[in-house]
């Protein structure tokens, strides 16, 4: 079983930044998948960005490409999204996600573990 606890979310103008943090543990960290997805009112949840085991590569939906950076830290079992040039549009719950086996993906069923979200609101 892997617990995952996402934090940092929070009301912000638009043009502010914000940085999530997600813990997992359970696992060996510097062996799973992360990724970060979102959900906003009356939508489906979406793909925000992976990051590799190592953290050497990374993956970004167009929509937060250059605005967006996804990092991570194994010795602290942390990965991080960091958010700049916030849109309303981003307002939504973001989820951070664990990966046990093979490379990132950006469907939600390829998943195993979910923290259970952070509200990130942008107003305009």
């Amino acid at each position: 079983q892997v617990q995952v606890v996402e934090s940092g979310g929070g009301l912000v103008q638009a043009g502010d930044s914000l940085r999530l943090s997600c813990a997992a543990s359970g696992r060996t960290f510097s062996s799973i998948t992360m990724g970060w997805f979102r959900r906003a009112p009356g939508k489906e949840r979406e793909f925000v960005a992976g990051i590799s085991r190592s953290g050497v590569t990374t993956i970004y939906a167009d929509s937060v490409k250059g605005r967006f950076t996804i990092s991570r830290d194994n010795a602290k079992n942390t990965v991080y999204l960091q958010m700049n040039s916030l849109k309303p549009d981003d307002t939504a719950v973001y989820y951070c996600a664990v990966k046990i086996t093979g490379l990132w993906a950006q469907i939600p069923g390829e998943y195993d573990y979910w923290g259970q979200g952070t509200q990130v609101t942008v107003s305009s």
